[in-house]
């Protein structure tokens, strides 16, 4: 038996399978979770329109989960989602190795997001989410519009 195959059939944590051969899951693990390409590139857009905010920072205090952007004395909490972890209706894709995994995997990963959108919309937050496809001129656009409404509520 290869090296690779006997990597990938050994049980993870708590007795579950590995999402993948040992190759794949080394490349998966080097996928960043913050400072990402389109991360940046909106935070650029948001920074040359004069705005100014936090950065990978938990919206309400106490939560592990982490907003991209955040504004917090106007309560906007900005998430980039990239297309394949956050299952973008039109770039997801579906591995084929250990297909169950992964169909479970990225449907949690929505799940949370949705219950961190319900949690911070119960805390007087609004949640925008930008998919790292979206132009990263017009998403800061509309950002920069959120924020001003916000500043200056009619």
């Amino acid at each position: 038996m290869s090296a690779r195959r006997a990597a990938s059939s050994k049980p993870g944590p708590a007795g579950t399978p590995l999402a993948t051969d040992a190759a794949t899951s080394a490349r998966m693990s080097r996928q960043r979770r913050a400072n990402t390409e389109p991360e940046l590139a909106l935070r650029r857009e948001l920074h040359r329109a004069g705005l100014r905010y936090f950065v990978d920072r938990p919206p309400i205090k106490g939560q592990r989960r982490r907003a991209d952007v955040v504004f917090p004395r106007l309560r906007i909490a900005v998430y980039v989602d990239g297309c394949f972890w956050h299952r973008c209706p039109e770039h997801a894709t579906d591995p084929k190795n250990n297909a169950q995994w992964w169909a479970d995997k990225l449907a949690g990963n929505v799940a949370r997001d949705r219950a961190t959108d319900a949690a911070l919309t119960a805390a007087g937050w609004q949640v925008v989410r930008v998919w790292e496809h979206e132009d990263p001129h017009a998403a800061a656009e509309q950002i920069g519009a959120l924020v001003r409404r916000s500043q200056h509520p009619s």
